[in-house]
């Protein structure tokens, strides 16, 4: 069974309408700028906030298995020891401690997810699959999940960095409305650099999924260092175009690190401090190389 690490009520930027967001935890990326840190691994993790921690030791007491050992007045966790049985969590006098990684059945999922269906009716939004990478789950559990969904009459959007092999998009497209699709880098060896794999499975799955007429956002995470700059939007522009490629709406994401405090809490390093979000002027200029390229909903945020 996949792990979720959050089920975010009331989402106004991952699709249309008001929306309920599933963050899945796993990715096969690992975007020097990610902030969602806490899903770039497959398997459960403890978080905790060393820099509140009052160094009581009560959480090195309760456990069970001794994975939890005090130095120098901070908690320090044998990982491989650790069950998850949550006793230091529920123990921690502040509580700075937390499980991230639940498993739901589907059944319980869609009934989290039913609770805000009058939400989605009125406002046209739905549910949205994100991650880490939900296409990188088991597919038979996101599928069991997407066809209730449409049985239901709930549409369903999947975010997607578009690296896992095709054959789970085309067995989850019938079922799905909009993919919100990243187009984080043009240049293959600049992806590799920032993103660890380069670019070529993420850019012919996009042709293919246009190609079987899904209907998509292109989402460009912008920022200056890497591909905020006009070559690289230009060629974003000709490689839709030599493709036949008509997003519904493209969508430049500024940079921010405001994941960025997350990191420590899972004993990870934020490699994203030399980053930057392009000037408002420029991100500006790169819309109207959009629009000027026949790509008119294209718009800063989404």
């Amino acid at each position: 069974m996949s792990l979720i690490t959050n089920v975010q009520k009331f989402s106004i930027h991952d699709g249309d309408g008001i929306r309920t967001s599933v963050f899945f935890k796993g990715c096969p990326l690992k975007c020097e700028w990610c902030h969602n840190p806490e899903t770039q691994r497959f398997e459960k993790e403890m978080q905790c906030d060393k820099e509140k921690c009052v160094g009581c030791g009560t959480c090195a007491k309760v456990c069970p298995n001794g994975a939890i050992s005090m130095e120098n007045g901070k908690p320090e966790m044998k990982k491989d020891a650790c069950t998850f049985c949550g006793k230091c969590v529920n123990f921690c006098p502040i509580g700075i401690r937390e499980i991230i990684g639940r498993e739901y059945s589907v059944k319980e999922l869609i009934k989290e997810l039913m609770k805000d269906q009058m939400f989605y009716e009125e406002s046209g939004g739905g549910v949205t699959l994100s991650g880490g990478e939900v296409m990188a789950m088991d597919i038979d559990y996101i599928l069991a999940i997407a066809k209730e969904l449409k049985r239901q009459d709930v549409t369903l959007t999947i975010d997607t960095c578009g690296y896992v092999p095709y054959e789970k998009f085309q067995a989850i497209l019938p079922y799905v409305h909009t993919f919100l699709y990243d187009v984080k880098v043009m240049d293959p060896k600049l992806h590799k650099k920032y993103i660890g794999v380069d670019n070529q499975l993420i850019l012919d799955n996009l042709i293919r999924l246009a190609a079987d007429g899904a209907r998509i956002y292109i989402r460009i995470p912008t920022i200056k260092e890497v591909n905020g700059n006009e070559k690289n939007m230009k060629e974003t522009i000709a490689f839709l175009k030599e493709h036949d490629i008509h997003p519904a709406q493209v969508n430049l994401l500024p940079y921010h690190d405001t994941g960025s405090g997350k990191y420590s809490k899972l004993d990870m390093e934020y490699k994203g401090t030399d980053l930057h979000a392009p000037e408002k002027e420029e991100m500006e200029s790169f819309v109207r190389l959009f629009v000027e390229s026949g790509f008119q909903n294209t718009k800063i945020g989404g």
